[in-house]
């Protein structure tokens, strides 16, 4: 297997296929607007929503360098990376659904960039699975937190 099927494979169990943990799709189907926007009381920890937010952010910044846009000088700090710009139901189906679309434009990029930038910059690829790896499991435990993720399950 070559870095860029590597990268690939890797790429979907982020998103839809199951592997070693559940997808992104997976821990955020049937999830509804409250259950998205909600807190533990105490603790600093953002709310599924704003994890999406997040995630989604740091994919369309790969994709705008991806096309060779320049660095945005404007750029936000981390924390407001968490934003939600409207929180309501249609915001939240929308923020859900351009997750799947700038995914899947990473994606489409990452296959149809020359073997060479693949091989000579894997990282920036790898680096961004493994962040969403780890808000997934964020994710799925803001879900158990809650009761609406089951305490266990079979997965593989």
């Amino acid at each position: 297997m070559n870095i860029r099927s590597l990268l690939l494979q890797n790429w979907d169990y982020c998103m839809d296929q199951e592997d070693w943990y559940p997808p992104l799709l997976h821990a955020l189907k049937d999830v509804t607007l409250e259950q998205a926007l909600w807190k533990p009381e105490e603790g600093a920890v953002n709310s599924i929503w704003e994890n999406v937010q997040h995630l989604l952010y740091f994919k369309e910044r790969l994709l705008k360098r991806l096309s060779g846009a320049s660095e945005d000088q404007n750029a936000p700090g981390n924390d407001e990376t968490f934003r939600i710009p409207e929180a309501s139901e249609s915001g939240w189906v929308r923020a859900k659904s351009k997750l799947v679309e700038v995914h899947a434009s990473v994606r489409h990029a990452l296959e149809h960039l020359p073997e060479e930038e693949v091989e000579n910059n894997p990282q920036r690829f790898l680096s961004l699975i493994t962040h969403d790896a780890y808000h997934t499991g964020q994710i799925i435990l803001l879900g158990k937190l809650q009761g609406s993720w089951p305490a266990t399950r079979s997965y593989l």
